[in-house]
């Protein structure tokens, strides 16, 4: 069974990049990364495959461009 995880960027400071996520564009979740430290956590403290896997598509697009992306999807 396959997952599609999608994110869309809500705000960007110097300490922190939030997002909102959630399966099939619900956006029921939060997302923040420590953009110096790229460490991820979720508001609702459930870090489960979903969050680790927008993530880590967000932390290497990070990676490649130098920018936070304003939006992502993951699917598999």
């Amino acid at each position: 069974m396959g997952m599609m995880v999608t994110a869309r960027r809500v705000e960007a400071t110097s300490d922190e990049v939030r997002y909102e996520f959630g399966l099939d564009d619900k956006f029921d979740r939060v997302l923040t990364i420590d953009p110096h430290t790229l460490t991820a956590r979720v508001e609702d403290g459930d870090f489960n495959s979903a969050a680790g896997a927008i993530t880590a598509k967000i932390v290497k697009a990070w990676r490649s461009s130098g920018e936070f992306p304003t939006r992502m999807l993951f699917a598999s």
